[in-house]
């Protein structure tokens, strides 16, 4: 079989180096000449790298594949204790409360009774960064959640991002490895613009789709509270009558979504490296407890069959155009944690915690997840036990033979510790062949081997897909991201492959993305396995901007006062505010405050430089004609408004304010999102100004 493999592959020439590219696209470097043949650790020569074994085409992944173990086996244990992925995390726990009853497609308890609310734990994470990195960082989120069900737990362990950068989980290590600081080095952190990173994309083709998702704004959230949360993986559900659906898994944030401009990120990172811990805790603290409607995009075998793509491969999505989105519950968090380390530290999640009524596909990422997630909590929690912590353990009752080992908290009782046995009602617990979890009797069949299925080789019709989606200016922010990132290449050649496969998405977006690193000459396009979909329809619902928050509400503006400030002025913004449902902060000269014009002393939550104008969704500049004249001396208070107008927020401010917006540089180009505050009844119009995400439009006369 490996020789037919290898008769698949096609060679092809990248900087006068020779590779091979299987029949899904994948990239392949051989052994010739003085280069040494990759052996694992043990010596055994590897004949594939990049695919894991299975047993046919799409088949499983069989557990006999040692080279794929001993590799995940040895990444999984590569640092202690800190997690090698998502490290930098905050969690939060809540409630999942059911709209319906699901019996039409699964028998999973937690999806029989409207009404019923089931408690879980949520940890959002960045991805690369470790725990001491900043919250801003341009990263994937994880969104992982802990379902303590009465059928046991269950972990739906995702990311903000639909999509991702491998096909085969044999490859995880070799992406991590690449994303993370340079071995010889150890910088840069919490980044992935450095050559290693472009270096292992560039020659993995499969990555392009999630590539214009890094560079996306969906990388730079402007909370936890504003970002959508997806399964990634096709899952199946099984109902009691054993009939069984795909199902994709989707978070919507009811808040709506929202992103920061890149700017503002390296800003927030310096203001306040934990900007998105702050935000979910001071929401839940406040009452304004975040909520998410948990959608399933259910389809069946025949619409499988027809898509244009593999529904197993988790680089692709399944656009809601085509498979709307079923809205099924939704997700409150209401509480926040106790103790950080117990819970947020030690929540152990596993993709392989599923409950009956809910089941694996065949995706190889998702089976080498499951192998993974269960190695890496016995390293990093030092023991088998480890779902004997509180925040681990299931809610409901759990009798096994398992018994020993480091922390035991529970051990059997009685004088049974196995299976079957002959001691009666002392016996311990029994099989249950009516309530147990029982996989979905699939048919299998197919040669073993090595193989990448040929349905897994199209790269870049979906990355197409997405960048039409975008708007304008989402569009224009991809391109700005790619050129920052490649600038920080060194190598030429990186940058060029790069570019040469983005001539295979959008050649508007390469020659964008070519102008800005200044290349001499344009690439060729970079050789494609299969060719490039054109007649793929946009999706909207791809786009933040087109899904963004109907309101004010949950969001904050920042407000700069000085001595002699308008108090009606004042009273009438908070006000107005405070029946949006929004927050309100305070910046001043001085932390002590400052005394209105009618001698009321207003407390500042902020000194101007520490609470610039980066930490707020809006801005206003309530200023009296001495006290903006002392803010123009300023240069925080200067850089409050110029950097509030750079970022294209929503500006109020009061007549008096002119000298600083003088100063700052923006009083002559005061535009429809900038509104003077001159009378109490402004306010409302100020915030039904803010609903909007921003003033876009500025953008364009910024560039």
């Amino acid at each position: 079989m490996a020789s037919k493999t290898h008769e698949t592959r096609k060679t092809i020439v990248l900087e006068d180096q020779k590779y091979q590219r299987g029949a899904g696209g994948e990239t392949h470097q051989t052994a010739s000449g003085d280069t040494p043949t990759l052996t694992t650790q043990v010596g055994t020569p590897v004949a594939d790298d990049q695919n894991s074994l299975r047993s046919g085409q799409r088949g499983p992944t069989l557990v006999e594949d040692q080279h794929f173990r001993e590799k995940i086996f040895h990444f999984d244990h590569e640092r202690i204790p800190e997690r090698v992925v998502h490290a930098r995390g905050f969690g939060a726990h809540g409630y999942f409360e059911a709209y319906e009853s699901l019996s039409d497609l699964t028998k999973a308890d937690i999806f029989q009774r409207p009404g019923e609310k089931t408690e879980l734990f949520v940890r959002f994470s960045t991805v690369a960064g470790n725990k001491g990195s900043a919250d801003l960082a341009r990263d994937v989120r994880g969104f992982a959640v802990k379902f303590y069900t009465k059928q046991g737990n269950w972990d739906l362990i995702g990311n903000n991002i639909p999509v991702f950068f491998i096909q085969d989980a044999i490859k995880f290590p070799d992406l991590i490895h690449a994303a993370k600081p340079e071995p010889d080095r150890d910088f840069p952190q919490a980044q992935t613009a450095h050559d290693n990173f472009w270096d292992f994309i560039t020659l993995t083709p499969e990555s392009v789709n999630m590539a214009l998702w890094i560079m996306s704004d969906r990388t730079i959230p402007r909370s936890f509270r504003f970002m959508e949360g997806f399964g990634v993986h096709t899952f199946r559900m099984i109902n009691e009558a054993g009939k069984s659906s795909f199902v994709k898994f989707h978070w919507k944030p009811k808040q709506g979504l929202q992103s920061v401009a890149w700017n503002e990120a390296v800003k927030l990172n310096g203001a306040d490296p934990d900007f998105h811990r702050r935000d979910l805790w001071s929401a839940i603290k406040m009452g304004d407890f975040p909520e998410w409607e948990l959608g399933l995009q259910v389809f069946d075998d025949k619409f499988a069959e027809e898509f244009e793509f593999d529904v197993l491969d988790a680089t692709k999505i399944i656009p809601e155009e085509q498979v709307p989105v079923r809205i099924v519950g939704r997700m409150v968090l209401d509480r926040c944690v106790d103790n950080f380390f117990a819970e947020t530290e030690q929540v152990a999640f596993q993709t392989g915690n599923i409950v009956p009524g809910i089941d694996f596909t065949n995706d190889p990422l998702l089976q080498g997840r499951n192998f993974s997630y269960l190695d890496t909590q016995l390293s990093r929690l030092g023991s088998t036990n480890f779902n004997h912590l509180p925040v681990n353990a299931p809610r409901c009752p759990f009798h096994h033979f398992q018994q020993d080992g480091h922390m035991a908290f529970h051990n059997p009782k009685g004088r049974a510790n196995y299976e079957p046995n002959s001691w009666g009602e002392d016996g311990g617990p029994r099989e249950n062949p009516a309530t147990g979890f029982s996989s979905h009797p699939e048919n299998l069949e197919g040669a073993k081997g090595r193989h990448r299925s040929e349905t897994f080789a199209d790269h870049y019709s979906q990355a197409r897909q997405f960048y039409l989606s975008q708007t304008e200016v989402e569009q224009g922010h991809i391109a700005d991201a790619f050129i920052f990132e490649l600038s920080k290449v060194d190598r030429l050649a990186i940058r060029e492959r790069m570019v040469a496969h983005l001539l295979n998405v959008d050649k508007d977006l390469a020659g964008r993305v070519g102008k800005g690193l200044r290349l001499k000459a344009m690439p060729k396009p970079a050789d494609a396995a299969r060719p490039t979909l054109t007649d793929l329809k946009p999706s909207p619902k791809l786009s933040i901007i087109a899904n963004g928050p109907v309101s004010f509400k949950g969001r904050k503006m920042g407000v700069l006062l000085s001595d002699g400030v308008d108090i009606d002025l004042v009273k009438a913004l908070e006000a107005a505010l405070t029946k949006e449902g929004a927050m309100i902060e305070f910046v001043a000269p001085e932390i002590g405050g400052v005394e209105a014009s009618d001698g009321t002393w207003i407390e500042a939550q902020q000194k101007i430089d520490g609470g610039p104008s980066v930490l707020y969704d809006a801005v206003a500049i309530l200023v009296s004609e001495a006290g903006a004249k002392k803010l123009a001396k300023m240069p925080p208070a200067r850089d409050f408004a110029a950097d509030a107008f750079a970022h294209c927020k929503f500006i109020a401010y009061a007549a008096a304010a002119r000298p600083l917006l003088e100063k700052a540089g923006i009083w002559a180009d005061l535009d429809d999102g900038c509104r003077e505050l001159g009378k109490k009844t402004d306010a409302a119009g100020v915030v039904e100004m803010c609903r909007a995400l921003r003033f876009w439009e500025r953008e364009k006369a910024l560039r």
